[in-house]
């Protein structure tokens, strides 16, 4: 099980992130994201700080393993690109991009700028066009399938044209609260209703830990 969208007290999560860990870990979470929500005015605070919480834990954990990282949230389109180039730079594994949910006012243009300055994963990209669509799959750029309330209303557009155009899928819970975390069973549930088949959503599982594994190293 593979949770790449999560949140802590580091942005608007109920938990620390030693506690949402654990609880991900009970949960039979294997590779954790923490991702707190971030722009150029705590970016240099949030992803070092995820750095250090990463590598303390991944020596003393057995069984997951912390992936440091950053939801840029809300930042205008022009400034997508070289914030994902800065917060690797800070040392973040995983550059999530708060994509164009229909329950938030994202301003437009920010999917297509998140595809284009290399973010590892669209969050909740509400309702992606095809162009978008394939230009994720030509860059590689996987496009979340969410279990939380609200950002979820997309994921069978998102779904559709993503099997249809070669895009990879990821599933995430974006976890602000212990509540929010799911297990292997409850993910495939998100993505049965998502309208992929029992073998796509199994497919789509993989593809979560495969880019686990790659963001890692190993």
């Amino acid at each position: 099980m593979v949770d790449l969208h999560t949140h802590t007290t580091f942005s608007d999560g109920d938990l620390i992130p030693s506690e949402l860990v654990r609880r991900a870990q009970v949960r039979g979470v294997r590779y954790l994201g923490i991702t707190d929500h971030g722009d150029l005015s705590n970016l240099e605070i949030i992803v070092p700080a995820m750095v250090r919480v990463a590598h303390q834990l991944n020596g003393v954990l057995e069984g997951i393993r912390v992936i440091p990282g950053i939801e840029l949230t809300h930042v205008p389109p022009s400034e997508i690109p070289p914030m994902v180039e800065k917060a690797r730079a800070l040392g973040a594994q995983v550059v999530v991009v708060h994509g164009e949910t229909l329950v938030e006012p994202v301003a437009p243009g920010t999917n297509e700028a998140a595809i284009e300055g290399g973010a590892d994963i669209l969050a909740h990209p509400g309702l992606i066009t095809e162009r978008e669509v394939s230009l994720a799959a030509e860059r590689g750029v996987y496009l979340e399938l969410s279990a939380r309330k609200g950002h979820c209303l997309a994921n069978g557009h998102v779904a559709r044209l993503a099997m249809g155009l070669g895009a990879p899928l990821i599933l995430n819970t974006d976890a602000h609260g212990p509540g929010d975390l799911i297990d292997r069973e409850e993910a495939l549930g998100v993505l049965l209703g998502a309208g992929l088949s029992r073998e796509e959503a199994l497919e789509v599982l993989s593809l979560g830990e495969a880019l686990a594994k790659r963001l890692l190293g190993s």
